[in-house]
Formats: C-alpha cells, structure tokens, sequence
C-alpha cells in the first residue's frame, strides 16, 4: 500500500524557500499543505503555483493540524525559536543552515531536541550532489586506501551586497559552512582548525569587517588533512571542486559547465564555455535528494539526513576558523 504524501509546511519564501516549493510540489511523496511569510504576498504567490493555504503567521502553520513536517527557510535569527515551536508539537523540522549565528544559543535549544524524539534534519544538500556522494561512497569502500588528505574548492561567482554580508555572521557562518559540513562528512574525527584569510577586493567585506579569500585547515585525529578554499569571486562561474586522495589513488570532481561543447581552432584547443553561474542551478539535484532523504525521516525509516548535531558541529567549526583567524593560531575543537 501506498503511503499518503507527507503534507508540508513551508516558512519562508525567499530564494531558497521557493526551491523547496518547486520540489515538494515535484514529489509524489509530499505535498504543499501550508505557507507562511510575513511578507504575504510571496506566500500567496507560493501557493497560487503549488497549493495549500498562505498566511502571514508561522504559528498559525504550526498550529493548524494539517501538516505533518515542516521546512523552515526564514531568516537565520528566526530558526531556533521556530524549532522550538515546532518540537514542542511534535512536528518533524527540515532547517535551513546554520541553525544559529550564536553557539550559546544553539546549546541551549539542544536538549529539547535530544528529548524531543522528532527528526530535525539540516539544509546539507551538498552531501547530496551525485559527484559528492558517488566520491563518498567509493572513498568509503576504500578505493583510494585510507583518506589521507581531503581538498574542497569553493568559490562564488561574485561578492554578495553588503547588506547581506552585514548580516550573514561572517565568510565561516555563511558561506563556508556548507565546506565544513563535506568536510565532516568525509572525516568526522576533526580535532583542529586553522585559518588564513584576506579582504582583497569585496568593500562590502570590507565594510562590516568580513574577509573575501580564506583557506581553512581542518587536522583530524587519524592524521587526514582537510583543505577548503574559498573565494567570494570566479571570473569563470561558479567554482565548485573536490578531491579526495589516499595511498592508491584519488577521486575528483570537477566542475559543471554551461555545455559539453568545446571548440579547437588555430588559436585554441578544447575551448569550453564557463561553469555555471548559480547554486541553485549547480545544486539542482541535491536539493529533490535532500528533501526524499527527509521524507524517510518524517516516516521513521533509516535516513542519512543530515541532524541537528551536524548542524552544530559545523558551526563549531566555523566558530574555531573565525576565532583561529583573529588569533592567528590553531584551534583545538571538540563536538561534545
């Protein structure tokens, strides 16, 4: 027998919430039950496209009966009491990363998530990307002997508007953060971090004492070293690699382009057209695998969805890199 679609609640329109609508109205598992925005227009636009009723108020959702797992896709500074209010029914939470831009108030929140018994998965996607996790599986099956060293490339096409950056909690918080999780998805056993970092071309970092260019070194306690680069800008698209390496080999991903033809003339071989521009085009597929993974949760099957916990452990991470960068020092850390 087929199980009836998980009915969802969406808070939050924005960027982000709109791919969230796009897939679970795509999904024969899930169905759009709710939204809510205090901006009410872009929740009613929502829900003209794919359904369900728009409100300006997220306890309204919550308390409505009629929806059985939520997506919280509103502001970082919303995200800890909107767990809460979501725990304390019973309602299974998918959030948007980071859970908070303050540690202390992640910790505090994190009993009532330990007792709560209801899943609360972590907007992650990237562990869902094809190529990362095909790279996963087969370092797993130890294709390239024991992880030795572990390289992620992230770059952005360009700088985002200082107003963004004003608020965002800083390069680590924000945009690495999403490096730190593949990093602890690859090697969980991190014990040190160390970071450099730069403001070379952004006034917008520079204005609000952010940087634009960093590089973070992660130890682990098996001795593999992760490497995450990161830049705010690419001239060729949006620049997003990995390499894992150990004593037989290595396993790469490469970037994804605007097309798979090249052009070879006198002037130049295997021409190709820059990557793509945009998360959301190159990440397409992992968001429709990060909310099918979810659904398995909301239903009680195993799930590699990415936890609470994991959530917070990278902002710890992101924690020690900026405190690493202002103290030009290694950081000890720990996820207890």
């Amino acid at each position: 027998m087929t199980p009836s679609p998980i009915r969802f609640g969406l808070i939050g329109t924005g960027r982000i919430g709109q791919v969230h609508a796009v897939n679970i109205a795509a999904s024969p598992d899930t169905t759009l039950s709710w939204v809510a925005d205090p901006f009410i227009a872009g929740a009613t636009g929502v829900t003209e496209r794919f359904g369900g009723r728009a409100t300006e108020s997220a306890d309204e959702l919550l308390a409505s009966g009629e929806v059985d797992a939520v997506i919280i896709a509103s502001p970082t500074p919303t995200h800890v009491d909107l767990i809460a209010a979501a725990l304390d029914r019973g309602i299974p939470v998918l959030c948007e990363k980071p859970i908070d831009l303050d540690l202390a108030r992640v910790d505090a929140l994190r009993p009532l998530v330990a007792a709560s018994g209801v899943p609360v998965g972590l907007g992650f996607n990237r562990r869902f990307d094809p190529a990362f996790a095909e790279v996963h599986a087969r370092v797993g099956a130890g294709e390239v002997g024991e992880l030795e060293q572990l390289t992620i490339i992230s770059r952005d096409p360009a700088a985002p508007p200082a107003s963004y950056i004003a608020v965002s909690g800083g390069i680590f918080r924000d945009m690495t953060i999403h490096d730190f999780d593949m990093a602890r998805f690859f090697v969980s056993d991190i014990v040190e971090v160390s970071a450099t970092a730069t403001t070379t071309f952004d006034d917008g970092a520079r204005e609000h004492g952010d940087v634009d260019t960093a590089v973070t070194v992660l130890r682990a306690a098996s001795g593999a070293i992760v490497t995450i680069i990161n830049s705010r800008h690419s001239a060729s698209g949006y620049d997003q690699r990995l390499e894992a390496f150990g004593a037989r080999g290595s396993l790469q991903v490469a970037n994804a382009g605007t097309s798979l033809v090249s052009a070879s003339t006198a002037t130049s071989v295997e021409a190709r057209p820059p990557y793509q521009d945009f998360f959301l085009e190159r990440y397409a597929a992992s968001y429709a695998a990060e909310l099918a993974e979810f659904v398995k949760s909301v239903r009680g099957e195993a799930s590699t969805s990415p936890t609470f916990e994991d959530g917070r452990a990278a902002l710890v991470l992101a924690d020690a890199a900026q405190r690493s960068l202002v103290e030009r020092a290694a950081v000890a850390v720990s996820f207890d």
